[in-house]
């Protein structure tokens, strides 16, 4: 089956407008009645457009086709579904590279490729043909990639991969089978489901590829170890400087003991320069407290003899 965008020959995102504008110009090109010569392979070219046109010009239709389109193209729904998906699970072994090298066999080729060629399928299961969605995967990059600008934002990205395939072939019921609207509701939820599982087990399964992958690589590894001697060189630092201000705190804080000592010696200075000052002026008061005592017990001892 081929896809009915691509028989139209227009994007998938295309307007009623376009639509219909190729059509009609599809249809006046293959028209049997005018390729008589070929009018066998015209017919069959003219059924495709037609089929095509009634299927994307219908809302209900297209959305249908959309959400199916990629099971309708591999024999899904209405046969096998052929699954030509990346077999991930052979990548979770490190013989599938040989050496940290950028050679064919080297492990940044190996699974630059693969992610890659996940990338190519997720575009293609995208809804719209919009080739600036790619700059939503960033690349894997190589051995002498930058940390900062490659690897970190690589890495960053996938580890939380949700891909934007809506597996539609996994779904077990075609509800356009359905007999009534409750019949296909139910057959709705089921396949929801089933689609939901689908998605969370494949996302799970790349988010467990990324996680084999960045423990391996040698640029986080090397990225790590510079990390690691950075942060050291910066605890040396750190103890150093608490080091110097220790020291620094002890030195002032002797320094302010011996000011203290020098400023209190001076005090007690002062004080004796103002005692001695006093003593001159007035007097020595313990003497003058002596000649009182002498005066009064002269003055007894002579009243006592009269």
């Amino acid at each position: 089956m081929r896809c009915h965008y691509e028989v139209l020959g227009v994007k998938r995102d295309a307007g009623d407008d376009d639509l219909k504008k190729s059509y009609r110009k599809l249809a006046l090109k293959w028209h049997p009645d005018k390729n008589l010569e070929n009018a066998e392979e015209a017919a069959e070219q003219f059924k495709l457009i037609q089929a095509a046109y009634d299927v994307l010009s219908d809302p209900q239709e297209r959305a249908w086709y959309d959400n199916h389109r990629e099971a309708l193209l591999k024999g899904g729904l209405s046969g096998d579904y052929e699954d030509d998906s990346i077999d991930l699970l052979q990548y979770f072994t490190v013989t599938c590279y040989s050496g940290y090298r950028d050679d064919e066999k080297g492990f940044y080729t190996v699974y630059r490729n693969l992610f890659e060629s996940i990338v190519k399928e997720e575009m293609e299961h995208s809804r719209m043909d919009d080739e600036e969605e790619e700059e939503g995967f960033p690349p894997f990059g190589d051995s002498q990639s930058d940390y900062d600008t490659v690897v970190h934002v690589f890495y960053a990205y996938w580890q939380s991969f949700c891909t934007r395939k809506n597996f539609a072939w996994k779904e077990e019921f075609d509800t356009r089978q359905a007999s009534n609207r409750w019949e296909k509701r139910a057959m709705e939820k089921e396949n929801k489901k089933t689609r939901e599982k689908a998605r969370k087990e494949h996302n799970d399964l790349v988010r467990q590829l990324v996680a084999f992958v960045r423990k391996r690589d040698r640029r986080v590894q090397a990225h790590r170890k510079l990390v690691e001697e950075q942060n050291a060189e910066k605890i040396k630092k750190m103890e150093e400087l608490r080091r110097q201000q220790k020291l620094k705190q002890a030195k002032l804080a002797e320094e302010y003991k011996e000011q203290s000592w020098a400023a209190m010696s001076e005090l007690e200075k002062e004080l004796q320069q103002i005692e001695a000052q006093y003593g001159e002026e007035f007097g020595d008061a313990s003497e003058s407290e002596e000649e009182d005592v002498d005066v009064g017990t002269f003055q007894k001892n002579s009243e006592r003899d009269g």
